[in-house]
């Protein structure tokens, strides 16, 4: 009888594991690999897809594609999909399980890349409802949840910035309809910032931002703290004229290089202006695709 029912626990062990396999077999397929599908809500947690969908969708695009593995979660940027082999899953109690996760490179046409090693994957399932969905995968909410609380950290930073070159700067230039400032960091410490900033304003024509007036403001800016955020508490710019160079030389001290290889290169500034752009107009809702400055052609963001 004791035997019997060994047995009976012992098969019951083994077909619970392998349904387990198997819903570990099926998460696989909404592991994100350079987006995140909206259907993938459905196989994930709640707390596990909102950090996703924050680094995904409601972050800065430059922000989050400095970290690969955010994108490319399993497959990189060569051209080849994953392959996912369960290998096995360790049930840690009731309510919680850890897959392990045999990953493969392979080719559009099925066949596998010879030179891409076998990596070895933990997805972490949680059964919620009654139902096992995906809660993590090699520790990626930790790692999302940490850049999303310094990207805040950063983004207030910015803003104060952003409010102080509206409200103090952009005030001496004729007006349009917006004032959107394209900040360039050159260097950052505690309570100090050194950036070459550009303040410029533009009216809303049809689908375009035109850009009507504004100017180059690089420089040093002292912060301070105000409540939770931050405030602007100086500001010292290089001048015009004659004493450009000897006076950025002065505020930028040991970072100077950097600023003036920022600062000559019109590719780089207009590549950080369309960026910047291209976020104000999503995040304050804008219907407008293109920018333009007088005599120029328009571009498109």
């Amino acid at each position: 009888m004791l035997l019997l029912a060994a047995v009976l626990m012992l098969a019951a062990c083994a077909n619970r594991e392998e349904r387990l396999k198997e819903r570990a077999a099926e998460l696989c397929r909404y592991i994100p690999d350079h987006e995140l599908r909206e259907e993938s809500r459905g196989y994930m947690t709640e707390d596990f897809y909102n950090v996703l969908d924050t680094m995904f969708n409601r972050m800065p695009e430059f922000e989050a594609m400095d970290h690969e593995w955010l994108y490319y979660f399993v497959t990189g940027n060569g051209g080849t999909m994953a392959d996912y082999t369960v290998t096995g899953v360790e049930l840690t109690d009731n309510t919680h399980a850890v897959a392990t996760i045999s990953v493969r490179q392979k080719w559009e046409d099925g066949s596998f890349d010879p030179d891409a090693d076998v990596e070895e994957h933990k997805l972490t399932m949680e059964k919620v409802a009654g139902e096992w969905l995906m809660a993590d995968f090699d520790g990626h909410k930790a790692d999302c949840m940490r850049h999303i609380a310094v990207n805040r950290e950063e983004q207030a930073l910015r803003a104060a910035i952003g409010d102080y070159l509206v409200r103090e700067v952009g005030e001496h230039y004729l007006k349009g309809e917006l004032c959107v400032p394209t900040m360039i960091m050159v260097h950052e410490e505690e309570g100090l910032v050194m950036g070459d900033f550009w303040v410029l304003w533009y009216n809303v024509a049809g689908d375009t931002l035109k850009c009507v007036s504004g100017g180059n403001h690089a420089g040093a800016m002292t912060i301070g703290r105000d409540g939770g955020g931050y405030k602007v508490t100086g500001f010292e710019q290089t001048v015009d004229g004659a004493g450009n160079v000897a006076s950025a030389k002065r505020i930028f001290g040991g970072y100077y290089d950097i600023y003036e290889n920022i600062h000559s290169s019109e590719q780089v500034r207009e590549a950080v202006r369309q960026e910047q752009l291209r976020e104000y107009v999503k995040r304050n809702k804008l219907a407008v695709s293109y920018y333009q400055d007088y005599g120029w052609p328009a571009v498109k963001l």
